[in-house]
């Protein structure tokens, strides 16, 4: 299948079904009103899909809350929303609630928290019709299992009883869905519904939209920060910032055409899946102005690589330009300096070279290991009973992983939730024996079982890790110049050393050494995260764990980070073993990958290979799962659709452990299905990819049905 089917709307009408005039919505706090939305202007007719893109704090998620008003009674909202010309903005909660569900619907970020937890899935979908439509208990439940089935479900008539945490996430994320389009909605309101979901189950969430959407002929408003997932699903993009919409085109046009440089770093600022890394991403400089008190003039103008005078002076207001395409209109005093064809995010922003090491010219078999596992397992047992615990089963969380790290060398570790990885780095970091098969870091063999107190201290300094969430894991109550000095002195270094060492580490991240006294809470996500970079350099290591570095991030301060690791890695020899779901940061990262299924290692090899030539039937559903930034590129692409989730990890498997998933299993002839049935494929070379690109599957060279 494709992304370029037509939506076919089912309901006629002559007007737009949403219209959004002159939105404001503004907050009281104690330091002052934050004016959240400023003067927004939105209109949508059936069947088209607006999305909504900016970083976080620009006014998405405020906008599409306000249309279904569920704003806090102490905002201040003013404008005007109109449904089907009629207005909503003044009606009280009982006439909103009668059309919250039935008219409007939403699709929320995170489906556990919006499910009630002591209801069955079915009950709450049930009592959505039950609500709007009337009819008994046993029609509304019907239509829970008929909406279940049309969203993917599997086995609807058994899953309606289930509680939402019986449910994988993206299995919670399709129930929302088919709650939002039990009534056939004339609009449907989707606030990041793909966030922190894996590349297999965001293509699974999307192709349900594209479903649910043909059979209401619902409008859908898709906010999202991933402007990938935006090329290859909407019709027309607004992307916003510090409140606004700064510009709005079709999704052609605007990836084509930005008139905005916001929108041209935010393009810029995106690692692509069909591109080399062969220069840094865009990092759009300075952080998005406090709306406590607005600067005058453009409020991008501080971090604006174009910014005059006259930008300064007054804020701009939202127009086409006299060249742009019909529809086409930037908040920009100076779009005429973006128009042209081929206009690239480094002809507008100022770039650093691409870091290169002394270490890419020496051969890879001819450098240091770094890190080797092989044949790695962990198992965790299933036990009952609250005083007399008894062994009931076995979760086999890793069963046979194989990694390589050479000095100055970037792996990247890929794989669907719950395929073994934050497990697999575990078993590293700990620094014991493993279960079975062997980890050997820097020379020393953990399978020993022979480190004493000595080795187990030297190897803690050669290691280090960093955590997805940089809040989380930074202590809140003691200062950035203890966190970083906190390594430091473990290793026992002397506090001259370290009031030495410290400055030097903020200075390395791109921080001012003053900031040092400062605490967490008082940076942004993105400096949180250059914090704990440094912390993770403090005592020199040779291998750096880094666990979804850079997930919490928005975009474009993904790109900085992102830039700093390479940076690093370049000037420090250093070398990175990299955990992502996020199969682009991987390819502009890495120079090698590895991609697990079920705590397996099903394929291996340099990354341009392995991202070019994928060999295994899992890596290919992967890669076409992952969006392209380009809306021509994405919507002519075949799509894999991955049925299910995996396995359940209390069971060993046998065989491939792939193929109750693999859409090239159903297809083979039975003889061929009996070895995917019976043998273990082992990590072979295939073809023509050469002995250093190796996967785990008996039948590599078949081709795979999109």
């Amino acid at each position: 299948m494709t992304l370029a089917d037509p939506v076919v709307p089912t309901r006629a009408s002559s007007g737009p079904v949403l219209e959004v005039r002159d939105l404001h919505v503004t907050f009281p706090t104690p330091d002052g009103p934050v004016r959240a939305v400023r003067g927004i202007d939105l209109t949508l007719h059936r069947g088209e899909v607006l999305g909504i893109v900016g970083e976080s704090g620009s006014g998405k998620s405020v906008t599409s809350t306000a249309i279904l008003g569920l704003l806090p009674s102490t905002s201040q909202v003013t404008g005007s929303i109109r449904l089907d010309g009629e207005e909503l903005l003044g009606k009280g909660d009982k006439a909103m609630s009668a059309i919250r569900g039935a008219r409007i619907a939403m699709v929320f970020q995170d489906p556990l928290s919006a499910f009630t937890p002591v209801y069955t899935v079915g009950q709450q979908i049930a009592e959505t019709v039950l609500i709007h439509r009337g009819g008994s208990k046993a029609d509304a439940r019907a239509r829970a299992v008929e909406l279940l089935g049309l969203v993917g479900i599997p086995e609807p008539e058994r899953r309606v009883d289930s509680f939402p945490h019986e449910f994988s996430g993206g299995m919670r994320q399709r129930a929302m869905i088919a709650m939002a389009i039990a009534n056939d909605p004339d609009v449907i309101l989707a606030d990041e519904p793909t966030t922190a979901l894996d590349v297999t189950i965001q293509a699974q969430v999307i192709s349900v939209l594209r479903t649910a959407q043909r059979e209401t002929g619902a409008a859908l408003v898709f906010v999202s920060h991933d402007l990938g997932v935006i090329a290859g699903f909407a019709d027309r993009i607004a992307v916003m910032y510090a409140g606004r919409v700064v510009e709005t085109a079709t999704a052609e046009d605007l990836f084509a055409h930005p008139r905005m440089p916001y929108t041209v770093g935010l393009i810029g600022a995106l690692p692509r899946l069909d591109q080399r890394s062969d220069q840094p991403l865009v990092p759009i400089p300075g952080t998005p102005p406090s709306l406590l008190s607005l600067a005058p003039g453009c409020p991008f103008a501080a971090r604006c690589p174009l910014v005059r005078d006259d930008c300064r002076a007054v804020e701009p207001a939202l127009e086409q330009a006299p060249s742009a395409e019909a529809g086409h209109a930037a908040a920009c005093l100076h779009s005429d300096e973006l128009v042209g064809a081929g206009t690239e995010p480094d002809e507008v922003y100022d770039l650093p070279e691409a870091p290169r090491s002394a270490l890419s010219r020496i051969a890879r078999d001819e450098r240091e290991r770094v890190l080797h596992v092989e044949g790695l397992v962990k198992t965790f047992p299933i036990t009952k009973g609250a005083v007399f615990k008894r062994r009931v089963g076995t979760v086999w969380a890793v069963d046979g992983v194989d990694l390589d790290v050479r000095r100055g060398e970037t792996l990247g570790l890929v794989g669907e939730s719950g395929s073994g990885k934050s497990t697999t780095l575990h078993e590293i970091m700990d620094l014991r024996r493993p279960e079975a098969g062997t980890v050997e870091l820097l020379g020393t063999d953990l399978s020993s079982g022979k480190l004493d107190r000595s080795t187990v201290a030297r190897l803690r300094s050669t290691v280090s890790m960093v955590f997805q969430d940089p809040m989380a894991s930074l202590d809140p109550r003691q200062p950035v110049s203890d966190i970083v000095a906190e390594p430091l002195r473990a290793a026992g270094r002397s506090s001259d050393e370290i009031g030495r060492r410290v400055p030097e580490l903020m200075r390395l991240v791109g921080l001012e050494p003053a900031a040092a006294t400062r605490y967490p809470h008082e940076f942004s996500g993105g400096q949180r995260q250059r914090i704990s970079i440094a912390r993770a350099l403090a005592a020199d290591p040779s291998l750096v764990v880094l666990d979804e570095p850079v997930s919490a991030l928005d975009v474009s301060i993904q790109a900085g980070v992102l830039n700093l690791l390479a940076e690093l890695k370049a000037t420090l020899d250093l070398s990175y073993l990299f955990v992502s779901h996020d199969l682009a940061v991987i390819r502009h990262v890495a120079d090698r990958v590895t991609v697990m299924y079920l705590g397996r290692t099903v394929e291996t090899g340099p990354v341009d290979d392995v991202f070019e030539h994928p060999l295994h039937p899992y890596t290919r559903a992967l890669l076409s799962a992952v969006p392209v930034p380009d809306p021509v590129v994405e919507r002519a692409r075949e799509h894999i659709l991955l049925p299910g989730d995996p396995p359940s990890p209390t069971v060993q498997q046998t065989g491939c452990r792939f193929r109750s998933r693999c859409p090239l299993f159903a297809l083979l002839p039975d003889e061929k299905q009996r070895a995917c049935v019976e043998d273990v494929p082992a990590m072979l070379p295939h073809g023509r990819e050469g002995e250093d690109h190796t996967a785990a599957c008996h039948w590599a060279e078949e081709p795979v049905p999109a």
